[in-house]
Formats: structure tokens, sequence, C-alpha cells
């Protein structure tokens, strides 16, 4: 019995962190859930003023790239792979750019224009904008 309840103690406790996704601080569109969803599916090219759209992604295995898949995409990795292997095979699209840590997207971001991106939202500064948090 004690072992159960550690172990339900334990699986409790594990707390997932907000995502931030983010835009370059002159980027001031507004978007919700479904246009960052397009965004970064490939199926919206550019936000909703027009400027072209270049999302920034996470590597895969951060837990903000999880929550993220799950919260926004409604996809698990497993399924992102196979989507995205369709699209490149047919030639009708690439996934976004991954980086390896918040600090990298946040730079890339900062750094242009119509970049978009998502990092753990405790690691967010003044150099972008949020535009959501999940």
């Amino acid at each position: 019995m004690k072992k159960w309840i550690l172990a339900a103690g334990l699986c409790c406790n594990v707390a997932l962190a907000d995502v931030a996704v983010i835009v370059n601080p002159n980027n001031s569109d507004a978007l919700d859930k479904d246009s960052i969803s397009r965004i970064f599916l490939n199926k919206a090219k550019a936000f909703p003023s027009g400027i072209k759209a270049e999302p920034v992604a996470l590597d895969e295995g951060q837990s903000a790239t999880d929550e993220f898949n799950s919260k926004v995409l409604n996809k698990t990795a497993a399924q992102l792979t196979a989507f995205w292997s369709k699209l490149v095979f047919t030639g009708k699209g690439q996934p976004p750019k991954a980086l390896a840590s918040d600090a990298e997207v946040i730079s890339a971001v900062a750094a242009n224009p119509g970049a978009i991106g998502y990092v753990d939202a405790a690691a967010v500064n003044d150099s972008v904008r949020v535009v959501a948090t999940f």
C-alpha cells in the first residue's frame, strides 16, 4: 500500500510548464490557437498582416515541445513524424527549423520579424512578444 501511495504521489507531483508562443516584438498580429497551429503545420504561410511566417521549434524530447505538440497541435511526436514525413516525401513542405534551447529560439525570433516560436514561459524575456500561453 505504501508503494502505491508513493507512486501516486510522484505521478501527481509532475508539473507541466506553461508554453509561451512568441513572435518578434515588431509583429503586432493577434493569433489564436488555430492560427498558431496552422502556421506550425504548414497550412498557413503568413501572418494575418501578410508577413511571411517562419516557425521555429525546439528539438524533440523537450518538455516544452511535448506540451506544445499536445496542447496546440493536438498531435503526439509519432503523429508529427508521420505528418512531416508525408509532406516532405510529396514535396509539399518542410518541418519548422528545430533549435536546441529556449535561448536559441528566443534569439532567432528576436532577430527575425517573420519568426514565430515557442519556449518554456519562464524563459521569456523582453526581446520577444508573447502572443499566447498554453
